[in-house]
């Protein structure tokens, strides 16, 4: 129902005044009297779609391709139904309308909140909303991202909680949640797959803090955060961002460091590459992230992504690297339009991946590297 409620509204708008003319008609839903409710409601449709020229190349193995491509396609609904309560909901297509055992809501419904400001300084946030996590890689929403860096690749951002955020000073404001750490229970997600010594705990919570800074007239920005999520009984992963931003007239600096402590691996890579039995424990995550845009002239911009991670293991001798991986993503945008953001870009995606002689010899894996050139375009229209 609430998949088609963008478009019962846009039809029922044009029968508000017809209504009032033909006394014949049915009671209009909204009545005439409420239909300025909708000049604070904003309905949203964003859609990535490309073209994409693959390879992949790693020991033996090579393959490619050629194909259209539905990177993000989302409608959305926000707005004011009261000077201190706003609205947000999103439903994005490419993700699984299958509902989840913990949160009850599908994945394809990302967000499903109420902001409500308790003072000029304080705001209440309760629904399924993004966490509070730091860093300007996050900050971006996937219509915008070609290719995420490993943790937020895997890193669940959608969750159901409650959270505040306080904007203590001008230039800097505080958040805090307390969220679900998963969208499942822990044996639909791994279903036999797991230690002998792990269990469901009574609430799988996680707690996110972060921190907005501004700082010389806001040409440079911050956003930091820390975090701890129990995944299982009396087992959780720390997780801390430090997020920069630099900005002027044509040029716009970001640089993130991500870094995640897991007794349980979480995110799912060092499983994968040791393909045992049971879920990795002990593991760590280190990465860093850059992207800088320039702007050359109002129809053109340029950007370049560089990113690198790398991946631990708890051993039986020590804590050993197990896996780097490099990513490079050039990428031009032409926006033709002034009066609506439609941008068509051209950008080639480069991602690498290098094993160490430890994880070589004991898990019988070798390094690949992925090359992809992407043509399209990202639209983030604004129907109402």
């Amino acid at each position: 129902m609430l998949r088609s409620l963008p478009i019962y509204l846009i039809l029922l708008i044009p029968l508000l005044g017809l209504a009032q003319q033909n006394d014949s008609l049915p009671k209009p839903i909204i009545p005439a009297d409420k239909a300025g409710l909708l000049k604070n409601i904003d309905f949203t449709f964003a859609m990535r779609m490309g073209f994409r020229a693959y390879t992949f190349r790693g020991g033996d193995n090579y393959y490619n391709g050629l194909q259209f491509q539905n990177g993000f396609t989302a409608l959305g609904i926000s707005g004011k139904l009261h000077k201190k309560v706003y609205f947000k909901f999103r439903n994005r297509f490419n993700n699984t309308s299958e509902v989840q055992t913990l949160d009850r809501l599908g994945s394809n419904i990302e967000l499903a909140y109420i902001d409500v400001t308790a003072s000029p300084k304080l705001n209440l946030v309760l629904g399924k909303m993004y966490a509070f996590y730091g860093g300007y890689e996050y900050e971006f929403s996937a219509l915008d991202i070609l290719e995420y860096n490993d943790i937020y690749g895997n890193a669940l951002a959608f969750v159901t909680g409650a959270g505040i955020t306080y904007q203590a000073f001008e230039d800097h404001k505080f958040g805090f949640q307390v969220l679900n750490s998963r969208t499942k229970l822990y044996e639909d997600i791994y279903g036999d797959v797991v230690a002998e010594n792990i269990q469901e705990p009574d609430w799988p919570v996680a707690f996110v803090g972060n921190w907005r800074g501004s700082f010389f007239d806001g040409k440079l920005r911050t956003i930091y955060s820390l975090s701890y999520s129990n995944e299982v009984r009396s087992r959780g992963t720390t997780f801390f961002t430090l997020g920069h931003k630099y900005q002027d007239r044509k040029l716009t600096l970001m640089y993130d460091f991500h870094y995640s402590s897991e007794q349980i691996d979480t995110k799912g890579i060092i499983t994968l590459i040791q393909e045992e039995e049971n879920v990795a424990e002990n593991v760590a995550y280190a990465e860093n992230w850059l992207r800088a845009e320039y702007r050359f002239s109002p129809k053109f911009t340029g950007l370049l992504t560089l990113m690198n991670s790398n991946a631990y293991a708890n051993t039986k001798t020590s804590n050993d690297h197990i896996r780097t991986s490099y990513g490079m993503i050039p990428t031009i945008y032409y926006s033709p339009f002034k009066d609506i953001d439609v941008r068509f870009y051209l950008a080639y995606i480069g991602r690498y991946y290098d094993y160490s002689g430890y994880a070589t010899e004991n898990f019988n894996v070798s390094g690949y590297n992925k090359n992809e050139v992407r043509i399209g375009f990202i639209a983030p229209f604004l129907l109402l």
